[in-house]
């Protein structure tokens, strides 16, 4: 499969902040979530792969150019390239049939039809003002216009949030409509957690600027577990597990295996991770050997050692 972006090493600075050493790629065919606290870096991520900041270190690339809006060659991919803010961008007196025009200035294959047509189905007026439009319609608008010059990659940056469930329900149709055609891929920065469950093949999180997993869906909704048990219960379990998180009366073990350590330890009570708890435990808990320490210096130790605890796709077979 084609790659859509690849990013080395990928390294940006503003002040005290530092998107550091950032190594991530999808592929067409693929969604990949993107999870995270606030200032975590998510959205400096996405703006280095529309290339409108540079990296003060590794390189960005998008369809297999360098990203940067400067660069010439840079334009024709970033004409394949969708992108949905977190806000409806457009000025609140523009019409919905104004932002169809501005779709024909900017993408040299903008399709007007698709954009009508999108707009028909989303309940979108051609006549309505954005500033008459509620978020979840200023979304809908947003994405109508990602679409319909048709990319091969769609950037989302919490497009989502604060969406009722049916407005949400309905931007995650677009985004599996989208991925049923060929040799696209998606990369969905969301706090939603539900709807990277529903949509994500991939999953990533981002920390104070570093990787902490990249990982399959599957591996962490359908492989991992959670070991809840009374701290002299832990025994060998402390070597099987990824993280650990101390309770007032119980201990929380993240385990990438819960089938396996089923089998080994039948006494134990194991529990499917959601996505929610996954990243809950792998952001709060303390990684496995550094039991003993507390919390705050287990963090201290991951921002000292970025790539310690970091979890990847290998790591979990």
């Amino acid at each position: 499969m084609a790659r859509l972006f690849c990013t080395r090493g990928l390294t940006r600075r503003y002040g005290d902040f530092v998107l550091d050493q950032v190594d991530l790629s999808l592929e067409e065919g693929m969604v990949l979530g993107l999870v995270g606290r606030n200032g975590s870096g998510k959205t400096t991520l996405i703006r280095l792969l529309l290339g409108v900041v540079l990296p003060d270190a590794g390189t960005a690339e998008v369809l297999g150019v360098c990203a940067d809006v400067r660069s010439t060659a840079f334009a024709a991919a970033r004409d394949k390239v969708g992108f949905v803010p977190d806000s409806c961008p457009f000025a609140g007196e523009t019409r919905v049939e104004d932002v169809a025009r501005i779709g024909r200035a900017v993408y040299q294959d903008w399709d007007g039809r698709e954009f009508d047509r999108l707009c028909h189905d989303l309940g979108l007026g051609l006549n309505k003002q954005v500033k008459g439009l509620s978020r979840g319609m200023g979304m809908k608008l947003s994405l109508a216009f990602a679409l319909a010059h048709r990319p091969r990659l769609l950037l989302l940056d919490e497009a989502t949030a604060g969406l009722d469930p049916i407005a949400r329900g309905e931007a995650l149709d677009l985004i599996r409509d989208f991925m049923a055609a060929e040799g696209g891929g998606v990369l969905l920065s969301s706090h939603i957690t539900s709807d990277l469950e529903r949509v994500a093949d991939r999953v990533a999180c981002l920390d104070e600027g570093h990787i902490l997993f990249d990982l399959d869906r599957d591996a962490i909704c359908d492989d991992a577990g959670i070991v809840r048990c009374r701290s002299d219960e832990l025994g060998d379990i402390m070597d099987l597990g990824i993280r650990v998180r101390h309770n007032e009366y119980s201990v929380d073990v993240l385990v990438p295996n819960r089938r396996s350590v089923a089998r080994e330890h039948p006494g134990l009570h194991i529990d499917r991770a959601s996505l929610d708890e996954y990243l809950a435990l792998v952001l709060t808990g303390v990684p496995r050997g550094d039991d003993a320490v507390s919390q705050d210096a287990a963090t201290r130790s991951r921002r000292e050692d970025p790539r310690q605890g970091g979890l990847h796709r290998e790591d979990m077979r």
